[in-house]
């Protein structure tokens, strides 16, 4: 007798349960957000590529300025090959 009380109640508390998912929007709700994430991924990939290339073309112009700068002398100072002439 109890258990089949316990079962009434459980298959009653099942169907509130499916009530209460289908209220708040079931499967096409979890489809919906899906998609949502999906277009959200997309947009950070195509963020993330493209900041990866501005990132790569700084670099780019910054090692083209300091190799500029290695092999310019410095005005001022005297090159090894001087120094060792006038000793």
């Amino acid at each position: 007798m109890a258990a089949g009380f316990a079962l009434f109640i459980s298959i009653i508390a099942l169907i509130f349960a499916f009530l209460a998912y289908q209220k708040v929007g079931g499967l096409g709700d979890l489809k919906k957000q899906s998609e949502v994430l999906t277009q959200i991924g997309d947009a950070l990939i195509k963020a993330t590529n493209s900041l990866r290339g501005k990132t790569a073309d700084v670099l780019d112009k910054l090692e083209t300025s300091v190799r500029a700068k290695e092999t310019r002398p410095t005005p001022g100072k005297e090159t090894e090959g001087e120094e060792e002439n006038q000793s």
